[in-house]
């Protein structure tokens, strides 16, 4: 268990703690506690389950955003071999908080593009808390053209809170390099695969997002905007951000049911931080199972592919419904599903 606790983890945390004093007493004692701390260690693993597998929307939040959560860089030193990172817009300048650079997965050659978030203070502002400025997103599409000049599949991972909106940023054209990026991911002639694996902000995340094929992770979230800014703008009050969690449906299972995402990728109980390695593969069989599918259509297809993808996001019908007014009467409304 991390040390950063959320407030639903401590009954857990609580149970182990006195699984370990009972356990350090018959160490010393030379009492045989064997049973009493077999009934707790089933009593954790039951309270485990009940805990993570009834999580709130903001609960998820939270998960996405541990600071112990597994970052880009991370999954690609279990998953990726022969990685090498490419740097630089070859306009302005280098942006770390987006990593990009050719690697295989299981000798097959890859381009992989994420966000990447720091671990310590001085870290996470080396890497802008993973929020990317233009010349990111400009790096993140030379690689991208690199990868269909040379018939090599894209894996992008998503993770940022949004994209940086500094000054800066918008000075240098942030707006254009992110709607430059959706143009030219929806015509890439090679398959592209996309993986949610913390927070899926804004045009931030949609900016390495436009795919083929794309997955989050079970404790990740993928949004229009922030929880925090949502609820600042409908609610005139940032901190009804549970409530704005609800209402925008940004948890991979809500995603899934209304058709944004194909799969999602299950994380070990606890979070993927809990066993990073377990996750990692668990997004390397993601890939592998759609991987060699895509490579067998052609460039057309996965135009074609990824364009009815995008387009059936949203769809609604429209029909008329009766509804009873409160003077008893009737009448005829137009309902949008």
């Amino acid at each position: 268990m991390s040390e950063f606790l959320l407030d639903f983890e401590k009954p857990v945390v609580e149970l182990e703690k006195k699984i370990l004093s009972l356990k350090l007493s018959a160490e010393h004692s030379k009492i045989d506690f064997s049973n009493e701390i077999a009934d707790l260690e089933e009593k954790k693993e039951k309270l485990k389950k009940e805990v993570y597998s009834s999580l709130t929307s903001w609960q998820r939040v939270m998960l996405a955003r541990h600071p112990s959560r597994p970052y880009t860089l991370d999954y690609i030193k279990i998953i990726c071999e022969n990685f090498v990172e490419l740097h630089g817009d070859r306009v302005f300048g280098d942006d770390t908080a987006l990593v990009c650079g050719l690697a295989t997965i299981d000798n097959k050659p890859i381009v992989v593009i994420g966000h990447q978030k720091g671990r310590a203070v001085q870290e996470n502002i080396d890497r802008n808390f993973g929020m990317a400025h233009p010349e990111g997103y400009r790096k993140a599409l030379r690689l991208m053209k690199m990868a269909e000049k040379f018939n090599r599949p894209i894996v992008t991972f998503i993770d940022t809170a949004g994209a940086y909106p500094g000054i800066a940023a918008e000075e240098r054209g942030q707006a254009e390099a992110i709607a430059r990026n959706l143009r030219e991911m929806s015509s890439l002639e090679v398959p592209v695969i996309s993986i949610v694996i913390g927070e899926g902000g804004s045009g931030g995340a949609i900016g390495i997002g436009v795919a083929n094929k794309i997955a989050m992770l079970e404790n990740s979230y993928y949004s229009v905007i922030s929880p925090e800014g949502c609820a600042a703008i409908l609610f005139r009050d940032s901190s009804k951000s549970k409530e704005a969690t609800q209402a925008l449906k940004i948890t991979a299972k809500d995603l899934l049911k209304n058709g944004v995402i194909d799969e999602i990728i299950k994380e070990p109980i606890g979070g993927a931080h809990v066993d990073v390695v377990e996750t990692a593969l668990n997004i390397k069989n993601f890939i592998n199972k759609y991987l060699l599918g895509l490579l067998k259509m052609t460039k057309q297809q996965l135009i074609d592919n990824r364009y009815e993808k995008f387009r059936k996001i949203g769809v609604f019908r429209e029909f008329e419904e009766t509804v009873k007014e409160k003077n008893g009467k009737t009448k005829k409304i137009r309902v949008k599903k």
